[in-house]
């Protein structure tokens, strides 16, 4: 008979307490008991299951666990996995001591790979940042801010949201500046548009839209996308006007995207419109952008009636094939 995998185990029981069958009290010990195992794969999905189930009680065995591998991380934690997702529970459970978030914004761990080391501790770095700005730690924002010239995109990233989320007038300001300066990684400054639009959306509205027309297409594309996602009541009229502009450049489909995103009234007749009276090629596009309301019973009617007047075959096809309806001829 084959010897039970003591690891597979130990990943069978934590799937089992990420149901949430075991009765609360229980389930506290138990992490504790993989929080404190020898692999480092075990004390991460610990500490994850932790964090889905707000288990408060396990707060100090997270920090202890914490301390533990940060005696000696290379060893203890290959790939920086088990900190990072305790530092991610933490953060989940509301934890708003900053030690552990001081440690692990600064934590840099190479590690060899196929080629030069490779830094695996960037998202422990960008999750901390995200803790430290809710902490009371006085200079918070001045780590956050070392983090947006972080090596790693991944952590400049994570510095950018810390400042959008929690940092106030100030981290408004510090997100235009980065945006004004540039960055080699344009998810960067994706993040920051959609940060400015969350933090100072009256402010920042025309900000994010003047780049809709920058040289750069990824730029282009994250601010539109950024409007879109805003759901901001002014959104929809910019994308509007930046359509009037680019209907037939390659920011067309992420234009027809955007405004679907916006979700907003106004948005969904001008793009049931499109399927009636703009060419073929732009409506079959915005059947695609729609294809975010398949689940939406009186938009998909909308739609389909659209279709339907239009008349055009190849259209009907791709209603068919974006909404998962029989083709009407």
């Amino acid at each position: 008979m084959k010897k039970p995998d003591p690891v597979e185990q130990a990943l069978d029981r934590l799937s089992a307490l990420r149901k949430g069958a075991d009765a609360p009290e229980t389930v506290a010990p138990e992490i504790r008991k993989f929080l404190g195992h020898k692999l480092n794969l075990i004390v991460a999905r610990a500490a994850k299951v932790a964090g889905e189930l707000q288990s408060a009680k396990s707060v100090p065995d997270l920090v202890g666990a914490f301390e533990r591998l940060m005696a000696n991380p290379q060893k203890l934690d290959k790939g920086c996995a088990a900190l990072t997702e305790i530092a991610g529970a933490l953060y989940d459970l509301d934890y708003i001591e900053p030690e552990i978030y001081l440690r692990g914004i600064c934590h840099v761990q190479m590690e060899g790979s196929f080629g030069p080391p490779v830094d695996v501790a960037s998202k422990l770095r960008a999750t901390c940042a995200l803790g430290l700005v809710r902490t009371r730690y006085p200079q918070a924002l001045d780590k956050v801010v070392d983090l947006l010239a972080d090596p790693e995109p991944q952590a400049r990233v994570g510095a950018v949201r810390a400042l959008s989320s929690n940092g106030g007038e100030a981290g408004a300001l510090l997100l235009r500046l980065k945006v004004l300066t540039g960055d080699a990684e344009p998810e960067v400054i994706s993040e920051c548009f959609s940060g400015l639009l969350a933090a100072a959306p009256e402010r920042s509205l025309p900000f994010v839209a003047a780049y809709a027309g920058a040289e750069n297409p990824d730029i282009a594309e994250a601010s539109v996308l950024a409007l879109g996602t805003s759901r901001l009541p002014a959104a929809f009229d910019v994308l509007r006007k930046q359509w009037d502009r680019h209907a037939s450049g390659p920011l067309k489909k992420t234009l027809l995207l955007a405004m679907a995103l916006t979700r907003s009234e106004a948005a969904i007749e001008f793009l049931v419109s499109l399927l009636e009276g703009g060419d073929l090629p732009a409506a079959r596009d915005t059947i695609a952008a729609l294809a975010i309301y398949r689940d939406n019973d009186r938009i998909k009617q909308s739609i389909e009636a659209a279709v339907a007047r239009r008349g055009d075959k190849t259209l009907a096809e791709a209603f068919s094939r974006e909404f998962g309806g029989e083709r009407r001829d």
